[in-house]
């Protein structure tokens, strides 16, 4: 009983198997009047053949189904097949259509909602690019004639290719067609040998027929008989001898009369060449065809070969050597049934289309016109040309400034998308990246609209030019690596001159590449005086041929120091040619996360700051568990300093003498001057004369002298000015409060007269004047000291640390002179104060050490100032 069982399920299971996708479960009726039809499908593309025959009202059966394979290949509804009907159709069937076919039969299910009067056109569709592979018309007339491409027989005569035909011996006539992956400029031969020649020389006396395309895609077919083995010549005596078409032969005034062959179809798709024609069996001309006996074994010969084109000299196409290889003989009998063509034609090259390479100095001129061989139907009845070529491949560089004159009319908009079908995706609820052009991007011939467009590293390797209004008008972008150096804006040698780095800086990211100079497994480069303790980034390609880019902290010298991170690396590429490694990315200057959780969030690169960059290759990397094996062979000596703002490099080095010179001056001004021209106008007041205030003018114009000339002296070194290091922000600000003091010098109010209280305007002025200078100092102080950690960031200056503790304890020594000398002056202003009984008549000198900003002065003491109103009471004098 279990064997019964077993065996049952077996046999179900392959019944599964051989018929498909048929629902059991399903009651299907067979109401619908299409039920029981039968249809060849209609080639588009992809190398559709096969017949359908509808076998009940929720099923179909696909035979002999040959197709290439799709992206995203379904079964197809539509009312009809134009395009506005087939791109407003519908998926009839859960059974999609992956891979390659080759004579395969199959049973295929209708969706449960689907039924055949909602069906008029059954389409093989890709979604994806909006793609009629090849369908079928079920509500058709009775006498519609099959596809042009059906056959009753096939036969290989070569790899790439095939012979088929379909006898009509009542006619006296052959059906045939020749089909081969070629190229486009090549020719197919195929005819009947001489009976009577040896094997070695069936070529002559052949009567062949020569089929191929013209340069406008059209198709020719041409009688043709073999007299010599050579091109077709007219020697001096004005004989023809050698390939040539039977028209050759009547002379001049036979040119086009003499063609026994009669084109009935052609077409060029997939990369595959396919020419039907017409050929009579007995009815042909005495002198150059020969009579085919259908129920005989007959020798056949046949060629493939590069074809010439009409010119001055001959009129005709002329087929050209075929080489050692391409061609052969064989026995054939027409009236036998032949089919030994399983699957189809795979040529190598697929794309015919026509293909323009963009030159940085030549516009690319864009028209309208009629549809006439569009790559990928169906389509509507106007697409753009693009310097008269069809909807042809554009060809870009990344890098490479493309041009375009918009010349197809006011309702054609030009863009540039991601989306294969065009037409604004938005309609469609599908988004889409737009890398050019848009709404503005149309003109005519009379006003062309000119568009520039310069595709950059991160523009992917396919896109699509379109119209913004109507879909499928356009096709392919092909964008190709240029070179790096076209890529990037920056470039410089590393360390050896081993690796070249390459950058681009954005506003908010940096793009960077590295290329090594000679052959190895990984390239690896870091940020920082070498490798250890620092973050460093590795290209290399796996065992698949897959490339990877990760980024890594190293900490130490050997395998277990090396920490994978987790860095937001974007458009990552990397790839091998002759052994050379390059790779790329996209990164931002600053990763914006938590510092003390993630040690990758602390590999912030500023552009005003030289990136020091290293360099390491070794054999092999991977991104599992690493170990000595893995460490490099081959690594930088020194690190590079990179600037990334000025596009240079330059090899670590001491301090740069300028930037120490800059230093020193300004610790000068803002150490010394500065604040010695504030003590002087502080604390010398109470000496007679006016030379505390040629003190503090003298070092204040003195410092600010300085600081402008090494301000000068550090953006002349680097330059250019930039503002991102705290550094130079509290640089800004000192320079800023520095040249606010003149400037408010100038604009002091007059001082008061001998005995007059200052006016209002005086005093704030003098708080103004007096806490500006006080704020540059406490700025100027944190510019010092930020600039001596820029130092240390920058160069990695050993005794950065000495010159901060000695730089510190100078400011400490001063702040204690300032406190000694604060408490003096409070001092002196009080003795000065409790003297003042002892005033002596006349004496009517204003008191310079008396400072209005003084917070010890009180309303007695400025009683007991002269005035210039007193009362003097004058006594006797006792003898």
């Amino acid at each position: 009983m279990l064997r019964k069982s077993l065996f049952l399920f077996l046999f179900q299971l392959l019944l599964l198997l051989l018929f498909g996708y048929a629902d059991p479960a399903r009651n299907c009726t067979r109401d619908s009047p299409v039920v029981d039809s039968e249809s060849a499908f209609e080639m588009v593309q992809h190398q559709v053949r096969g017949s359908l025959k509808i076998r009940d009202d929720c099923s179909f059966r696909v035979s002999q189904f040959d197709m290439l394979s799709g992206s995203d290949v379904h079964w197809w509804g539509a009312q009809g097949s134009d395009f506005d009907n087939l791109t407003k159709g519908f998926i009839v069937s859960e059974a999609g259509l992956s891979g390659t076919y080759k004579n395969t039969t199959f049973n295929v299910p209708l969706m449960r909602n689907v039924t055949w009067g909602m069906i008029n056109v059954l389409a093989i569709w890709d979604r994806a690019n909006a793609s009629d592979f090849g369908h079928v018309v079920l509500r058709k007339e009775a006498s519609a004639k099959p596809p042009p491409t059906v056959f009753d027989n096939c036969k290989v005569l070569s790899k790439k290719f095939r012979l088929r035909w379909s006898l009509n011996a009542s006619e006296d006539s052959l059906e045939i067609g020749l089909e081969a992956a070629i190229g486009i400029t090549d020719f197919m031969a195929f005819g009947w040998a001489d009976p009577n020649a040896e094997d070695s020389d069936l070529m002559i006396g052949g009567d062949v027929a020569v089929a191929g395309f013209k340069e406008d895609g059209l198709p020719i077919v041409d009688d043709f008989f073999i007299t010599k083995y050579s091109e077709c010549v007219r020697n001096g005596d004005g004989v023809v001898q050698g390939v040539c078409p039977d028209s050759a032969y009547e002379g001049p005034s036979g040119v086009g009369l003499a063609n026994h062959s009669m084109l009935v179809y052609g077409h060029r798709k997939d990369g595959v060449s396919f020419v039907r024609y017409r050929w009579h069996l007995s009815k042909v001309d005495a002198n150059y065809d020969r009579p085919v006996n259908h129920s005989a074994n007959m020798k056949v010969i046949w060629a493939l070969g590069p074809i010439k084109p009409p010119d001055s000299i001959s009129p005709y196409y002329l087929p050209q050597n075929h080489g050692p290889d391409n061609y052969g003989h064989l026995v054939l009998n027409v009236s036998e049934h032949v089919n030994d063509c399983t699957g189809p034609l795979d040529a190598e090259d697929k794309e015919d289309q026509d293909i323009i390479i963009a030159d940085a100095n030549v516009p690319l001129v864009v028209t309208s016109a009629p549809a006439m061989h569009y790559p990928n139907p169906p389509n509507p009845d106007k697409v753009l040309y693009i310097n008269k070529k069809e909807a042809p491949v554009l060809r870009v560089e990344r890098g490479v400034p493309v041009k375009f004159s918009i010349q197809a009319g006011h309702d054609v908009a030009l863009y540039i998308t991601s989306d294969p079908l065009g037409g604004n995706a938005t309609t469609r609820n599908l988004t889409e990246t737009i890398y050019a052009g848009g709404p503005d991007a149309h003109g005519v011939q009379a006003s062309p609209t000119e568009l520039v467009w310069v595709p950059n590293r991160n523009t992917p390797d396919h896109i699509y030019y379109h119209s913004l209004y109507d879909q499928k008008m356009g096709w392919r972008v092909e964008v190709v690596d240029g070179g790096l150096s076209d890529m990037y804006n920056n470039s410089v040698n590393l360390d050896d001159q081993q690796v070249t780095f390459f950058w681009t800086l954005s506003k908010d990211s940096i793009s960077m590449a590295a290329r090594g100079e000679k052959k190895s497994g990984y390239i690896a480069v870091g940020f920082g005086s070498g490798m250890v303790n620092s973050f460093v980034y590795v290209g290399w390609m796996d065992d698949t041929g897959i490339g990877h880019v990760n980024s890594y902290w190293i900490d130490g010298k050997d395998a277990s120091s090396i920490h994978r991170t987790h860095e937001n690396l974007t458009h990552v590429r990397c790839k091998k040619e002759n052994g050379i490694i390059t790779w790329e990315f996209t990164r931002p200057l600053d990763p914006s996360c938590k510092r003390e959780k993630r040690v990758e969030c602390k590999n912030i690169i500023d552009p005003t700051t030289p990136l020091k960059v290293v360099w390491a290759m070794g054999a092999k990397w991977s991104s599992d568990r690493l170990t000595d094996r893995n460490m490099h062979s081959s690594t930088s000596k020194r690190p590079i300093r990179v600037q990334l703002m000025r596009g240079s490099a330059e090899a670590e080095q001491d301090l740069l003498p300028v930037l120490a010179v800059h230093g020193f001056m300004m610790f000068v001004a803002w150490g010394i001057l500065f604040p010695g021209g504030i003590l002087a106008a502080r604390y010398l007041k109470h000496l007679k004369g006016d030379g505390w205030f040629r003190i503090h003018v003298y070092l204040q114009y003195s410092g600010l002298i300085i600081v402008l000339l090494a301000l000068l002296f550090a953006v002349a070194e680097l330059r250019g000015f930039y503002v991102r290091s705290t550094h130079v922000k509290f640089g800004l600000a000192t320079l800023l409060f520095a040249c606010i003091q003149p400037v408010n010098a100038f604009l002091r109010p007059q001082k008061p007269a001998n005995g007059e209280q200052a006016p209002s305007n005086r005093v704030i002025w003098e708080y103004f004047h007096a806490f500006v200078g006080r704020c540059a100092i406490v700025v100027g102080i944190a510019a010092l000291f930020t600039g001596m950690k820029h130092l240390g960031d920058r160069y990695d200056v050993e005794n950065v640390r000495g010159l901060n503790w000695a730089m510190a304890i100078w400011f400490l020594v001063g702040a204690l002179i300032v406190i000694y000398l604060e408490y003096y002056e409070r001092q002196r202003i009080k003795k000065q104060i409790s003297t003042k009984g002892n005033w002596v008549f006349g004496n009517l000198e204003e008191d310079d050490s008396v400072d209005l900003l003084s917070s010890t002065r009180t309303t007695a003491d400025k009683e007991s100032l002269p005035s210039g109103r007193m009362e003097v009471q004058l006594e006797p004098l006792n003898r």
